[in-house]
């Protein structure tokens, strides 16, 4: 039964750390996936015949969409924003789950790229004609899903946020001014200001989660590497390394310690309620004392469960990015929790043995013990993983066997090791204590006097107690000699001595 509670114990230090840890890595990968999406889809121009000129409209809308995206990804947010491709008569150039339609127009300067924002349907119309249409207006209309001829005068991109290069804005906005402030005819003012009110250079929420700005520059540079195939997220600045800041990793790790925190209160708290609702049944009452446990566990359990979620998640987080070098990405979360657990644990042990409550024998075999463990809990937990496609649940239990099995396996090689060392006086390379002095009792019962040091007792008042006189004849004992068996033997931990057979 002790072993059970041992391994529970382990275990529930270790399902705390790697919660966090499994967070942080499904954090990065989220992160890491988003920045693939804007290269993969950056790489689908490569080759194209298109001039970078007329291709930059195009990029822009692959870059306003990756880049909220990875924004959101950054920022834990659960908005997301696509590009439908839909090359339809005044359909948006990114859409996104809050409901919001973009149309982007990069031209070659603010006014222009304002005009184009700001066409009415009747200009769109115009301009159909001169290149040629056949159509008439009530026909042009119709085909595009208009039933009215009042709506001639309103901007074809009518409820749309109008996306511009990041540094045209200014220039856009004077020039709508100024229309705005020279029109003369009210029918139509409306498209003018519509567009100015709606006018920004990237796309957003509203909720803190938005996209990167572009030039019409950088917009003509991006389709030059899209076009040759070049616009890798080392060259764009959009790799994990470069997005993962300490905020970020702070973050990750704090909304990661509390996740920590709550299943620490359920695993703590879980054997004192078993031990409650246990005493309810045989007593038909409930103890105040259990409740009492209950409330320190839940206290205790919630404080170190968050420390642990807190570290892994941090550690995970900053290998994974790559922070510390490629090869640290390849490491395991589980590998990540069960290193912090093992590392705080040594920590805590170390102090014990500063004070003096602790020996370095028993640190040292406290850290073997949690090795052992650790191992068997990984073993374990990899297997559930596979049996139990679930994420998370199946490693937590399989990790939970395998603790169980790695505390009766270190327990097993433990009395064997200690049995070993018994009788060869082997230290295991000092692991283990070997005391060759004889117990005080074996010491005085050969006649040596041995040093004790004074002890200071109460004195304590003994009241006067009257007892009768018994008669008691006189016993003869022959003289004997007394002779005692010693062994060799374990008294303590990780420590052997002579005991008395």
């Amino acid at each position: 039964m002790d072993g059970f509670k041992e391994g529970y114990e382990y275990y529930a230090e270790t399902a705390e750390a790697y919660i966090g840890a499994a967070d942080a890595d499904t954090y990065v990968k989220n992160v890491e996936k988003a920045t693939e999406q804007l290269e993969k889809d950056l790489a689908s121009f490569k080759g194209v015949k298109t001039s970078a000129k007329q291709l930059k409209g195009d990029i822009a809308e692959f870059w306003h969409a990756d880049t909220f995206n990875i924004d959101a990804a950054l920022k834990k947010s659960g908005s997301r924003a696509v590009v439908p491709r839909d090359h339809g008569f005044s359909s948006p150039d990114v859409q996104t789950s809050s409901g919001e339609s973009y149309g982007l127009k990069y031209y070659y300067s603010g006014e222009a790229s304002a005009k184009a924002q700001a066409m009415s349907v009747f200009e769109r119309f115009n301009k159909y004609r001169a290149a040629g249409g056949k159509e008439s207006l009530e026909e042009f209309l119709k085909n595009r899903n208009y039933d009215s001829m009042s709506v001639i005068n309103d901007p074809i991109y009518k409820g749309q946020v109008r996306i511009i290069p990041a540094d045209q804005f200014e220039e856009a906005k004077k020039w709508l001014e100024r229309k705005i402030a020279s029109e003369n005819r009210p029918e139509q003012l409306y498209r003018y200001k519509e567009t100015l009110k709606l006018l920004n250079t990237k796309i957003s929420d509203g909720k803190g989660v938005h996209s990167v700005e572009l030039t019409e520059k950088e917009a003509r540079k991006l389709a030059s590497l899209a076009k040759s195939g070049e616009a890798t997220a080392k060259k764009l600045h959009t790799s994990v390394e470069e997005l993962m800041g300490y905020e970020y990793i702070f973050k990750e790790a704090f909304a990661s310690g509390v996740s920590a925190a709550m299943l620490s209160v359920v695993l703590s708290t879980a054997p004192e309620i078993f031990k409650a609702a246990e005493y309810l049944i045989q007593n038909g009452e409930l103890d105040r004392k259990s409740f009492e446990k209950i409330g320190f566990a839940a206290l205790k359990g919630s404080s170190e469960g968050f420390v642990r979620g807190f570290a892994s998640a941090a550690v995970t987080t900053t290998c994974k990015s790559g922070l510390l070098g490629a090869a640290a990405k390849n490491i395991s979360p589980s590998v990540i929790a069960a290193a912090v657990v093992i590392v705080m644990n040594t920590m805590k042990n170390s102090y014990k043995v500063s004070k003096g409550s602790m020996t370095r024998q028993e640190l040292s075999n406290e850290l073997l013990r949690e090795i052992i463990v650790s191992s068997f809990s990984l073993a374990g937990g990899a297997a559930g993983q596979a049996a139990i496609e679930i994420p998370v649940f199946g490693f937590l239990l399989g990790s939970l066997v395998g603790t169980g099995a790695g505390v009766l396996a270190y327990e097993g090689a433990y009395r064997l090791t200690m049995s070993i060392c018994t009788d060869t006086g082997f230290t295991m390379f000092g692991l283990v204590e070997q005391d060759y002095s004889l117990p005080e009792e074996v010491l005085r019962s050969i006649g040596i006097k041995t040093f004790e040091f004074k002890k200071h007792e109460f004195i304590e008042h003994k009241f006067i107690e009257h007892s009768p006189i018994y008669f008691k004849g006189n016993n003869f004992s022959p003289q004997t000699i007394d002779i005692t068996v010693m062994k060799r033997g374990v008294i303590g931990v990780s420590k052997i001595g002579y005991v008395q057979k």
